[in-house]
């Protein structure tokens, strides 16, 4: 009853259809979007993507094998998810501990008069673990209670309250409400707020794109590692350099390449594209400099240049989307 308190603000709502059928599917195996995890549209995608960014981070950065992301095989898949889940329940844990949670076959207790049943909640039984390999381990044994069908595997993951929240807390372990840096005491014309609003406290591994009014902060625009969850129009994406000292060497940011993935079944190969952030300004070859830029360039690209400012993008010959 209390998750559904804190999830809902209330013991009636329940997950619809979207949320309930979602859960973490892979691309087949040993195809060049093996490393991608297949996300319809809804707000379970949002969820998706952010493990995918952990996914791309544990395969590209942090699993003993050459860092690859053609090719995964199945096992490897699993071991993918399970590390990527992992790291992202100890991280919310303080690096001190980490709850997993499972559906059982029986009721875990009896619901009160003014609780509605979804035949899943109260299924739900709660494993606590004191070290992060410990819960890897524990994951990857039950790692058909997230990536089969009718698992419900990303509601599994999910129980929080805010999508804004949520996203932090899976990129940066901490669910700050906002996304800009540090903490607010005063409103623009300086006077002090009834509360302090809180934002992101420091860099971490993830980070988040979002070309829109609400300014990001620089914690989230540059993350350890050069992946990004990207919010494009309210549709969630990942974008990620497999280069590591991408945000470590200024001068690898004069030219380099991006990679995009959406999570659509549609999209049938990751793009690439190339940034120039040194030779011209990303508008001095288009002759229409009037009008709205998002009727003009691609979502995509507007959003990448809240972190490159002035960039001028090739999709390389892809056709641009978002």
């Amino acid at each position: 009853m209390s998750l559904r308190k804190i999830l809902f603000g209330n013991t009636f709502h329940i997950f619809n259809y979207e949320w309930k059928k979602s859960f973490f599917k892979f691309r087949e195996p040993h195809s060049n979007l093996s490393y991608a995890l297949e996300a319809e549209r809804g707000g379970a995608r949002a969820v998706q993507m952010a493990v995918q960014a952990h996914i791309i981070k544990y395969l590209l950065f942090k699993r003993p094998v050459d860092s690859d992301l053609g090719e995964v095989g199945e096992k490897e898949q699993e071991r993918a998810l399970a590390a990527a889940l992992a790291d992202i329940l100890w991280t919310a844990g303080e690096e001190h501990t980490a709850t997993v949670s499972l559906v059982t076959p029986e009721r875990c207790f009896t619901p009160h008069l003014d609780y509605k049943l979804d035949n899943f909640t109260e299924k739900l039984q709660l494993f606590s673990f004191k070290k992060k390999e410990d819960t890897r381990k524990f994951i990857y044994e039950h790692i058909q209670c997230f990536n089969e069908e009718g698992s419900h595997g990303v509601i599994l993951f999910l129980y929080i309250h805010s999508l804004t929240a949520l996203l932090n807390l899976l990129m940066t372990g901490r669910a700050s409400p906002n996304v800009f840096n540090g903490t607010l005491s005063y409103d623009e014309d300086g006077s002090p707020l009834p509360q302090p609003l809180h934002g992101v406290l420091a860099r971490s591994d993830m980070g988040y794109l979002h070309w829109s009014r609400e300014q990001v902060g620089s914690m989230l625009k540059t993350p350890k590692l050069p992946i990004w969850v990207c919010n494009i129009n309210g549709s969630y994406s990942v974008l990620f350099s497999p280069t590591r000292s991408l945000l470590s060497d200024w001068k690898m940011e004069h030219h380099f390449h991006l990679y995009f993935y959406n999570g659509q079944a549609t999209q049938c190969s990751t793009a690439m594209l190339t940034i120039d952030t040194h030779s011209h300004h990303w508008e001095a070859g288009n002759g229409d400099n009037q009008g709205d830029p998002e009727r003009r360039f691609p979502s995509l690209e507007m959003t990448i240049r809240t972190k490159w400012e002035g960039a001028a993008i090739d999709w390389n010959g892809t056709v641009p989307f978002f």
